[in-house]
């Protein structure tokens, strides 16, 4: 548990290389450990998102059930991410989103009455929550772009290039529905890429 948190508290020093040990040793207390085990919620649909989620061992995904039923896969978070739906986070409404771990996970949560007490208490660390709002906008701009700039093909290559340490811990399913793409179709890009 300790590694988890001191993993947790690295991160936060290379966001804000600038804190001091004691304003680290006080945003440390607000923090709270969370031990999932497979196929549990860290977030449901339509619950207003508690606390942000970093992930420290384990992979969760993110997902929404569509206006037909079908459940389909906005996003994989392993060891190093933050796992949340941001504006459920930050305007505590209910959440479109569910957050299920793929594995047993483990992740170190900050609440949102805590940080509203650290933006208040240790200013410093308003630059975290800032670099890391930023860091998600970014990643969900990407997603949002790749479906609008690039071929199902180019997608499923730029998941190899950013995250193939992901391939062997998740299902052709949840990978299909993430690229947007039909299992013939990613069969079909496989087979093509393998003959180049």
């Amino acid at each position: 548990m300790e590694s988890g948190v001191e993993f947790f508290l690295q991160s936060v020093k290379e966001i804000c290389p600038n804190v001091t040990d004691n304003e680290l040793r006080e945003f440390a207390s607000k923090l709270t450990i969370e031990e999932l085990n497979k196929k549990d919620y860290f977030l449901q649909f339509g619950k207003v998102q508690k606390a942000i989620g970093f992930v420290t061992s384990g992979l969760v995904r993110s997902s929404f059930i569509d206006n037909v039923g079908n459940e389909i896969t906005v996003g994989f978070y392993s060891e190093g991410d933050y796992a949340t739906h941001y504006p459920s986070f930050i305007t505590q409404q209910p959440s479109k989103y569910s957050i299920q771990c793929l594995e047993p996970t483990v992740m170190v949560c900050l609440s949102y009455e805590s940080i509203q007490w650290i933006y208040e208490h240790l200013p410093s660390f308003e630059r975290y929550g800032r670099l890391v709002a930023e860091e998600i906008l970014k990643r969900q701009q990407a997603r949002i772009e790749s479906f609008i700039f690039q071929t199902a093909e180019e997608r499923y290559l730029d998941f190899i290039k950013h995250r193939s340490g992901l391939f062997n811990r998740i299902s052709i399913s949840h990978l299909c529905s993430f690229l947007g793409i039909e299992r013939q179709t990613l069969t079909r890009i496989r087979q093509k890429l393998a003959h180049q």
